[in-house]
């Protein structure tokens, strides 16, 4: 299973990286400063969780099932925040409380990292 947490981590920093080129190159002439910068926030997130989902995948190989659990939360809370802030910015339309949400997964992922790094 931590195999899956590496190359899910993998995969989503290559898509951070095509995305932050894309939004370099391709959308400033379309989308004003105040989307552009929720883009940026929404590459930032993805490229550091994408870095953390890789740790997860280390941690959890030695055996640690609070790797599991924080990787899981990391990519849920990037397919809702990410997501959510994607759709905010291309297509103007909010999605509530989803980016929210993943923002909360985001820091039980950290958490549960923290408590996995500290057990042997």
């Amino acid at each position: 299973m931590h195999r899956l947490w590496l190359i899910t981590g993998a995969l989503a920093g290559l898509i951070a990286v095509g995305l932050s080129a894309w939004a370099a190159h391709g959308l400033p002439a379309r989308l004003d400063a105040a989307r552009m910068a929720a883009v940026q926030n929404a590459l930032t997130m993805q490229g550091w969780h994408a870095l953390a989902l890789l740790i997860a995948g280390l941690i959890a190989e030695r055996g640690r099932r609070l790797a599991h659990i924080a990787a899981a939360a990391f990519l849920a809370g990037m397919i809702l925040f990410c997501g959510a802030v994607w759709a905010g910015a291309l297509m103007g339309q909010s999605l509530g409380p989803i980016a929210p949400l993943g923002g909360m997964l985001f820091m039980l992922g950290w958490a549960f990292l923290a408590l996995a790094a500290a057990r042997r």
